[in-house]
This record gives structure tokens, C-alpha cells and sequence, in this order.
């Protein structure tokens, strides 16, 4: 027990200190420039399955990372041990692959004038003190809650309570050094209802960074029951091209899709379908997409990126144009352009909706068909070509009709990014891409 309190008391301070430690050690070796990044995450996690603990897990991982670069040189070791000597031994042996590496004129630290100077408070950690027997007791509240909720609800893949807490502290020889904590929560229900002799699955679920903000566990096992049971009945239908309502946690997706092809790895690579597309119409003249780093208790929230480079406010897409890329300091340098302070991804995009909820988007669609989940990878980055298994509920005069399986959605992203009809005002908060429901006015869906 001593040796757990230990390791929890490990803070945003300590881990400064290792990350300065490994620092002094690359510099007395001999570097150009180092960057070191070191972290600490504490979880604990209870999954009960039909009214019984199946798991109960703790989690105290920390790690150090240092990458050196000299005589353009790139070489990089981590360790999970941070005693002194292990930390010396990780930075003497990165210094030992730098050596063996080819020389890369791009590689090296962000420019040091990009370094955030501000420190910001983002309100990105509150701490959620569960006790194993009451993380217990609210997973089996909430599986109990969806097997009452129907008749038709006979079996369970378990519900999850859960909650992280990660620290993180990075710096480099430009003399950056920052550290911030944040935290995770969240309720899970996964359940299976048959009836006809077919079954169905689906799922609901929680998070937030604070505590006090999740749903309740017996709401989540109700709703996660709830979507379960109206899938019974599910149908196959015949091919036909016909609108598309994404339901917004696949909306975001719908819109990662160009966010991957627009990161400097896609561009230099020229690996995109969106290849040399700055000051291109992509999308409708109404779709935005914002990118806000500094978000009060956002998911995606950061006050510099992995490199250190200070975030900011930013239009990546503007009345459908396509304003920049999303770059790190090495992509920068490969397209000869700056770092956009992206180096570990894009911080809070936001697609403003319109004032339509997706009821008012079933009624604009008439026919067609909601897609509720995907399946498959069937994307390919390089042309666009867009291809999905897909699984929802089909739609007439505005009104649901039926469950719907075994299809397949498909096009092209460049066509069907200009297809979008409406966004609506159902914003999910519980992803880095805040979208509410996406509604394409035609897709190919393959069906019997």
C-alpha cells in the first residue's frame, strides 16, 4: 500500500522535475536540441455482466519519452522506469540511435518563437474519488435498469463505470516547459434483445470530465435498452440511391474523414483526396468548421500542442473553403509552411448547425434512410471513395417505418461533402468534433 500512495502522489510538479532531469542529462551528452514529455495516468474501471462483477480494474501507468536531434539526426528511447539512473540510460541510449539515423533536414523542435508563453487555465481536471464498491454497485444499477426496461432484453455485454485521471508534462531545449492534468468519466451499457428469432445489440453512454455531468446510471441502461429494442424487426431493403441522415456521433466522423486528409502527413505524403485543396470549395457555403483549443472542460481542450507551439483560434473551413492545413512543426517544414499548433491533432472543431432538431431533419429528408451505426473501414484516404456497411432505420413522409440492416452506403467524399443539405442543432459535447446530425441529400445505399 505504501508503494501505491508513492505512485500516486507523482504530480504536475515531479513529473516537471523528470522532465528537466532528462533535459540537463541531453544537453551534458552533447545534443542540438531534446524533447522530453513524461505522464502519469490513474484509472479505475468495474464492469458488472448480468447482475455480477466480471471485472474490477486499477490502473497507475507513468512513462518518459526523450527524442534527441543532432547533426539532423533523429533518435528517440522511453521508459516506464524514472529512477535517475533509468532516465540517464534512456537518454544516452536515444542519443546512441540518433546517431545510427539518416540525416532529415525537416526534423527538429518547433520553432522557438511558436512556444506558448501564457499559462492558461482550461478547467480540464476534476477528480472523481469512487470507491470500488460504489463503482460496483452503479454498474449493476445501470445493466439492471436495461434488462428491466423490455421484455425482449435477455442478455448483456455488461455496463462499465469508469474514470481516468492523466497528467502530462513536456518540455524542450528552447527552455518550454508546461505540465497540465486532466480527467475522464464515464458509464457504459452494451445489451442484447431478441424477438422472432433474430437479436440485436446496441449501446449507450456517458462521459465528461466532470462527475457531476454524467447522465444518470439508470438513464444510460434505459437508453442503451431503448435503441437496443428498436432495432428488432430490422429489415433489408432494395438498392436505390435515396437521402442520408447520420445521426451525430457519425456525423463527426463523416467530417474526420477530411480532417485526415488535410493533416500535413496526408499532404506531404500526397496520400489525400483533398491534395493542394487550400482555397477550395469543399463543402456547402454554410459549413464552418471552427477550431477552439481553449474551451473550458472541452475534450479536445489544449494551451500547446505536443511540440509546445502555443494554440489559438482558428477557421479551418470558412463558407466552405478550405482555409489551411492541420500542421505539425515536421509537416510544416516538408510543405514549406508553419506549424498550425496541431502536432498530436486538432483541438475542438466545431460545425455550427442549424436551428433544425432531428426531428425537423426527418421531415426534410421525406425518404430515406438514418444511419445509426457503421461498419467496416471502407474509406479510402488517397481517392475518397467511400463505402460502409451500415445499419439504421428507414424513413417515409417524415416518419420512421423500420429497423434496417445489411446495407451498404456508398460515393465519393469529394462529391458527397458537396451533397450536405443540413446540420443540425443536436450537437454531440462528447467528442474533440462537435457535429449534430448530417444530412446528405443522396448516397447510394446497396441493399438485397
Amino acid at each position: 500500500m505504501a508503494e501505491v500512495a508513492k505512485r500516486e502522489s507523482l504530480g504536475e510538479v515531479e513529473l516537471e522535475n523528470l522532465v528537466s532531469m532528462a533535459l540537463d542529462e541531453a544537453r551534458r551528452l552533447g545534443v542540438d536540441q531534446a524533447e522530453v514529455a513524461a505522464s502519469q495516468d490513474t484509472g479505475l474501471s468495474a464492469t458488472a455482466r448480468l447482475g455480477d462483477v466480471e471485472n474490477l480494474e486499477f490502473t497507475n501507468d507513468r512513462g518518459l519519452g526523450i527524442t534527441v536531434y543532432k547533426d539532423a539526426c533523429k533518435g528517440n528511447a522511453s521508459t516506464s522506469d524514472i529512477s535517475p539512473e533509468a532516465i540517464r540510460e534512456a537518454v544516452a541510449k536515444a542519443c546512441s540511435f540518433a546517431s545510427l539515423t539518416a540525416k532529415d533536414p525537416h526534423s527538429g523542435l518547433a520553432d522557438a518563437e511558436l512556444m506558448a508563453t501564457e499559462t492558461l487555465d482550461l478547467d480540464l481536471d476534476h477528480r472523481w474519488d469512487i470507491e470500488p464498491q460504489r463503482a460496483i454497485q452503479l454498474a449493476i444499477e445501470c445493466e439492471a435498469a436495461a434488462l428491466a426496461y423490455d421484455a425482449r432484453i435477455n442478455n448483456s455485454e455488461g455496463a462499465t463505470v469508469g474514470t481516468n485521471r492523466g497528467s502530462r508534462a513536456y518540455g524542450n531545449t528552447h527552455g518550454f516547459i508546461g505540465s497540465y492534468s486532466r480527467t475522464s468519466h464515464s458509464i457504459t451499457c452494451v445489451v442484447l434483445a431478441e424477438a422472432g428469432g433474430t437479436m440485436q445489440r446496441d449501446y449507450h453512454y456517458t462521459s465528461s470530465r466532470l462527475p457531476g455531468e454524467l447522465d444518470s446510471a439508470v438513464s444510460v441502461g434505459e437508453r442503451a435498452a431503448r435503441k437496443t429494442v428498436k432495432r428488432l424487426g430490422a429489415l433489408k431493403i432494395k438498392t436505390t440511391n435515396a437521402p442520408v441522415l447520420y445521426i451525430p456521433e457519425l456525423a463527426r466522423g463523416f467530417f474526420g474523414h477530411a480532417i485526415g486528409a488535410i493533416s500535413g502527413g496526408s499532404q506531404y505524403r500526397r496520400s489525400s483526396f483533398l491534395l493542394d485543396a487550400v482555397g477550395e470549395t469543399i463543402f456547402p457555403e454554410f459549413i464552418q468548421v471552427q477550431e477552439r483549443p481553449h474551451l473550458p472542460q472541452a475534450v479536445a481542450s489544449r494551451a500547446y500542442d505536443a511540440e509546445g507551439v502555443a494554440t489559438y483560434d482558428r477557421d479551418i473551413v470558412e463558407d466552405g473553403v478550405l482555409q489551411g492545413y492541420v500542421l505539425g512543426s515536421y509537416s510544416a517544414r516538408r510543405l514549406g509552411l508553419q506549424s498550425t499548433a496541431n502536432a498530436g491533432g486538432a483541438q475542438n472543431l466545431l460545425i455550427p448547425g442549424s436551428d433544425k432538431d432531428h426531428a425537423a431533419l426527418l421531415a426534410e429528408m421525406g425518404t430515406g434512410l438514418v444511419v445509426e451505426e457503421l461498419i467496416g473501414q471502407g474509406v479510402n484516404p488517397v481517392t475518397g471513395d467511400y463505402s460502409r456497411g451500415a445499419v439504421g432505420h428507414w424513413v417515409e413522409n417524415g416518419e420512421i417505418q423500420h429497423a434496417v440492416h445489411e446495407v451498404t452506403i456508398a460515393g465519393n467524399l469529394r462529391d458527397l461533402y458537396k451533397r450536405i443539405a443540413v446540420v443540425g442543432n443536436d450537437q454531440d459535447l462528447r467528442s474533440g468534433i462537435r457535429c449534430g446530425s448530417l444530412l446528405v441529400e443522396e448516397m447510394t445505399i446497396a441493399g438485397a
